[in-house]
């Protein structure tokens, strides 16, 4: 693995801060989850990312509505705007 040149100390608590340069290369903004798993003697870290409400997949064009309470896949949209015009039409 490359090492990225940053050294961090755990807290009392057991906490790291990961450096700002890494949350802007990875994307990660505050209170967005991330996803902690060890992988033989290495602890990996990764923005999680909430797979479409509708499709149930992830993907890159995943877009994120209400707070992030709602994410849906151009797929998703689609159906979802196709469901909501026939209830709208129904009314």
């Amino acid at each position: 693995m490359k090492s990225t040149g940053f050294l961090r100390k755990v807290d009392v608590l057991g906490r790291i801060a990961i450096p700002m340069e890494l949350r802007r290369k990875l994307r990660i903004e505050d209170k967005d989850p991330v996803e902690i798993s060890v992988v033989n003697d290495q602890v990996r870290l990764r923005k999680h990312r909430m797979p479409c409400i509708v499709m149930r997949e992830i993907t890159s064009e995943n877009k994120s509505y209400a707070n992030g309470n709602l994410v849906l896949s151009p797929k998703g949209e689609k159906i979802l705007l196709q469901v909501l015009e026939k209830i709208q039409a129904a009314r």
